[in-house]
C-alpha cells in the first residue's frame, strides 16, 4: 500500500507533526510512504523519503522540493508538459492542531474527492473543540469531569474550588495548559493560556487520578488497541508529549479488571461510531468512584497511537478499505428546466 503522510501545518504543534511523521517511517516498514509537507504557509511540499529529517524543516531546506497543487482526485507537481498527479492509495493525515485536527484538511480532501484517514470535518469540529467535546459527551450520555469555561474578555472569577488545571479550548499538547493551586496563581495562568487561545476550560485537578487511554477504529469489525494506564506525573508538559511523540514501540497493556475494561471499551465505542468512522482516534479517561469520564479524544494521536496495537500497519490498510463515502447528488438542473418549459424557452 502506498500511504501518503501529510504532516506540518499551521500550528502551534506543527514541530510534534513533524516528529509524528518521520516516527511513521520506522513504524510503515511494509508500506511505501509518499511525504506531503505543509508549511507554515500553508503551501504544500514533496519531501523525499529517503531524506526526511528534522532539520530539512528547520532549515528551510524542503523548499528545494517539488511544490504541489492540491486538485480534483489529489496532488499534482506542474511542470512544462502540465501537470503530473503524486500516486498514493490513501492520505494519513497527522496535522496535529489547527489545520488537521479542526476540519480544514477533512473538508479539503472531501471537496476534492482524496481518500484520507482522518476524522470527517463534523467530527474534527467537535473534538478539536474541548469545550463542544462536552456538549457531544453530553449528547451521547457520556460522563465527564466537571468544568467552567471563561473567554479572554470574561471576568476572571471561577467557582471550583483548588487546585484547577487551565486548558486552551484548542490546543493540544499541554501547550499553554497550567496547574493553579490557588486564587494568587490564576491570573498568571490565565495570561499564559489567552496567549495561544481567546477561550479556556477549568476543570477540577484531581491529584493521583486513575487515567486510561484507549484507541481504535471501526473497519468490518471494531480493533480496538490495548488499554494503557500513562505514566503518571502531574501533567505531562510540552517536552515531554514531544518525546512521547516519537514512541514507535507497543507498549505494556494496563492491569485492569475485565468489567472496567468493558466500560471503558463500551464508552470508546459510544463517542467513536457514527461520528469519528474513517479515523483512528485516542480516548483518554478517568476513573472517579467506579465511574468512567471522558477527560479528552484526541482525533489525531502522536504517532496515530502505533504504539497500543499489535498490527497497525494491518490495521491502517483495512480502515483503508472502510472509508466513508459521501453520497453523489445528480445534478439535473429539473427546476429549472421546468420554469423555462412554463415560460415557453424549453
Amino acid at each position: 500500500m502506498n500511504i501518503a503522510i501529510l504532516f506540518g501545518g499551521s500550528s502551534y504543534e506543527h514541530e510534534i507533526s513533524i516528529v509524528s511523521a518521520i516516527t511513521m517511517k520506522k513504524v510503515l516498514q511494509k508500506s511505501t510512504l509518499t511525504y506531503i509537507f505543509v508549511d507554515a504557509n500553508r503551501a504544500f511540499y514533496l519531501v523525499d523519503t529517503e531524506k526526511i529529517n528534522s532539520k530539512l524543516f528547520s532549515s528551510g531546506e524542503y523548499r528545494k522540493g517539488k511544490q504541489l497543487t492540491l486538485k480534483k482526485g489529489g496532488f499534482f507537481s506542474e511542470g512544462m508538459f502540465g501537470s503530473k498527479k503524486v500516486e498514493f492509495d490513501v492520505v494519513l493525515n497527522l496535522i496535529h492542531g489547527r489545520d488537521g485536527e479542526d476540519g480544514k484538511i477533512a473538508a479539503l480532501m472531501t471537496f476534492f474527492d482524496v481518500p484520507f484517514i482522518s476524522p470527517r470535518l463534523e467530527a474534527s469540529a467537535l473534538s478539536y473543540n474541548k469545550l463542544y467535546t462536552k456538549f457531544l459527551a453530553q449528547s451521547l450520555g457520556v460522563k465527564t469531569v466537571k468544568y467552567e469555561y471563561l473567554s479572554k474578555n470574561d471576568e476572571r472569577k471561577i467557582t471550583m474550588d483548588y487546585p484547577v488545571i487551565i486548558k486552551p479550548v484548542r490546543l493540544g499538547s499541554s501547550i499553554g495548559v497550567s496547574i493553579v493551586k490557588d486564587a494568587s496563581e490564576l491570573d498568571y495562568a490565565l495570561d499564559v493560556a489567552f496567549e495561544f487561545d481567546t477561550d479556556v476550560i477549568i476543570e477540577p485537578f484531581i491529584e493521583g487520578v486513575k487515567e486510561y487511554n484507549q484507541a481504535g477504529c471501526l473497519t468490518d469489525t471494531w480493533e480496538l488497541s490495548i488499554i494503557e494506564e500513562p505514566h503518571k506525573e502531574e501533567f505531562l508538559d510540552f517536552e515531554k508529549k514531544y518525546m512521547d511523540f516519537s514512541r514507535d514501540s507497543q507498549v505494556l497493556a494496563a492491569e485492569i479488571a475485565g468489567d472496567l475494561k468493558e466500560k471503558i471499551q463500551d464508552v470508546f465505542k459510544k463517542i467513536y461510531d457514527p461520528l469519528f468512522r474513517g479515523s483512528i482516534i485516542r480516548c483518554d479517561f478517568f476513573i472517579v468512584e467506579g465511574e468512567v469520564l471522558l477527560n479528552e479524544i484526541n482525533p489525531i494521536p502522536g504517532s496515530m497511537a502505533n504504539y497500543l496495537f499489535e498490527d497497525f500497519e494491518g490495521m491502517l490498510g483495512r480502515l483503508s478499505r472502510h472509508l466513508p463515502k459521501e453520497k453523489n447528488i445528480p445534478i439535473e438542473y429539473q427546476y429549472i428546466h421546468t420554469i423555462q418549459r412554463a415560460k415557453g424557452k424549453a
